[in-house]
């Protein structure tokens, strides 16, 4: 009869030490592919926002050259809004085909990407 209970304390036993660790491994995996992910958006996030000064220094500079080819400096700056507002229509048009489906997919693959 001892042994019976000293298996089944051993088989006891050896089944919580199985669930800590299992636990620990989960946790220590959470850990690392939320700072995968977390690290991944942050030097995209410095890189957009690189881009976008950038851009904007860029655009300053062509709505100065157009509007100097016009005649006025602030023709320029009219049609590059302009531009920009037909841009932002078709943005707007094709949000979730253009935007919403690739970033939604990059998340998704970030977030179940097997470590090797």
């Amino acid at each position: 009869m001892e042994t019976k209970t000293t298996t089944t304390d051993t088989l006891f036993d050896k089944a919580e030490n199985y669930t800590k660790t299992s636990f620990e491994l989960f946790k220590l995996k959470s850990v690392s592919l939320s700072a995968d992910v977390l690290s991944t958006l942050t030097s995209q996030i410095i890189v957009a926002v690189v881009v976008a000064f950038f851009s904007l220094f860029f655009n300053i500079g062509l709505s100065l050259l157009i509007g100097r080819l016009l005649g006025e400096y602030y023709y320029g700056f009219f049609v590059l809004a302009f531009a920009y507002l037909i841009l932002a229509i078709l943005l707007y048009k094709y949000q979730s085909k253009w935007i919403k489906k690739p970033v939604g997919n990059i998340i998704i693959s970030l977030l179940l990407k097997s470590r090797n």
